[in-house]
């Protein structure tokens, strides 16, 4: 079986299991593809911790999740240095970090400094404690959620920590047909209850995820389309091109770590779709997800109702496509 028809297979296997989420589903796929992290925004109960969970299922790796809270220590995310009497000595035990897939659930409920323990982490692959360094596995993907229905009692993220997630996806409430069918796929799995459980067809190695990211890589990208590509970001710090009006709500655009994530993001995304290049609707569909966190509206915008969504879709719109 080749790399991409293990990808595929694996997609299917969690569609299966997580209804009416194809976004979600979609946008952890090319987060893995991609190797970045991501950041989930929607109410409870999605079925946002299951999704990374089946998905974990379904590759040789290890999966742990962490409850932020407001009491949490960034020792409990990196771990500490344990005094073992018997010899006198410190050892370093391990904290949650340093498995391949890490849920920070509800990561807003946490204070800075523990949020700021993620920075290292995210950003060079490693945890220094004391003068040592650590590195962590080299599949490492941290998926962080966040309530939106809640903002008493939580911390926001600064920017410079957005910043670190490849994509923001924002997730709502399924459709009519969909509940139907998570209604259905309930009872299935309660009649299933104490059994061995649906396993994934194929577990796919690590090696083949490794594998699979130095195709995405390859993807073929028109010079034409890569301009299109910076033209969307660089709008974002000067739109005045586009329009007086897109101007009057910006106060900072995206950096140019958006340049990189939207194109790998955009070549994943063509990559998932079985094509061999990147085309324009490719890089039309990640964008939100890309720049939604990574732009400031000013004061004015926000007091007229301008999300950042509607800036991007007004830039997207008025870019002229090669």
């Amino acid at each position: 079986m080749s790399t991409q028809s293990a990808i595929i297979e694996l997609k299917t296997y969690i569609e299966q299991h997580i209804v009416g989420q194809k976004q979600l589903i979609d946008r952890l796929l090319i987060a893995l593809l991609a190797d970045g992290h991501l950041l989930v925004e929607g109410p409870p109960g999605l079925a946002k911790t299951r999704a990374i969970k089946v998905l974990g299922d379904g590759i040789e790796c290890d999966f742990h999740r962490i409850q932020f809270t407001p009491d949490l220590l960034p020792a409990d995310l990196t771990g500490t240095e344990v005094y073992r009497p018997q010899d006198g000595t410190f050892k370093f035990q391990q904290g949650p970090m340093f498995h391949n897939l890490v849920l920070a659930d509800e990561i807003n409920r946490a204070p800075a400094k523990v949020q700021s323990a993620l920075l290292e982490a995210m950003a060079e692959r490693q945890i220094t404690i004391g003068r040592v360094t650590y590195d962590l596995p080299a599949l490492f993907l941290v998926m962080a959620t966040q309530n939106p229905l809640e903002q008493e009692g939580t911390y926001p993220l600064p920017e410079a920590q957005l910043d670190r997630f490849l994509m923001h996806v924002v997730i709502t409430y399924p459709n009519n047909a969909d509940e139907k069918s998570i209604l259905h796929l309930a009872r299935d799995e309660a009649r299933a209850a104490g059994g061995n459980g649906d396993k994934p067809p194929h577990i796919i190695g690590q090696q083949d995820v490794f594998d699979a990211r130095r195709a995405v890589l390859d993807m073929y990208l028109s010079d034409d389309l890569e301009q299109y590509l910076l033209e969307i970001v660089l709008a974002t710090r000067a739109p005045n091109a586009y329009g007086d009006d897109l101007a009057e709500w910006i106060e900072y655009g995206a950096s140019p770590r958006a340049s990189i994530a939207l194109d790998r993001c955009a070549r994943a995304h063509a990559w998932l779709d079985g094509r061999d290049y990147v085309g324009p609707d490719d890089i039309q569909a990640i964008a939100p997800d890309v720049l939604r966190h990574r732009i400031i509206l000013n004061y004015e915008a926000v007091a007229d109702g301008v999300t950042p969504d509607q800036f991007i879709g007004e830039l997207v719109n008025r870019i002229a496509v090669p």
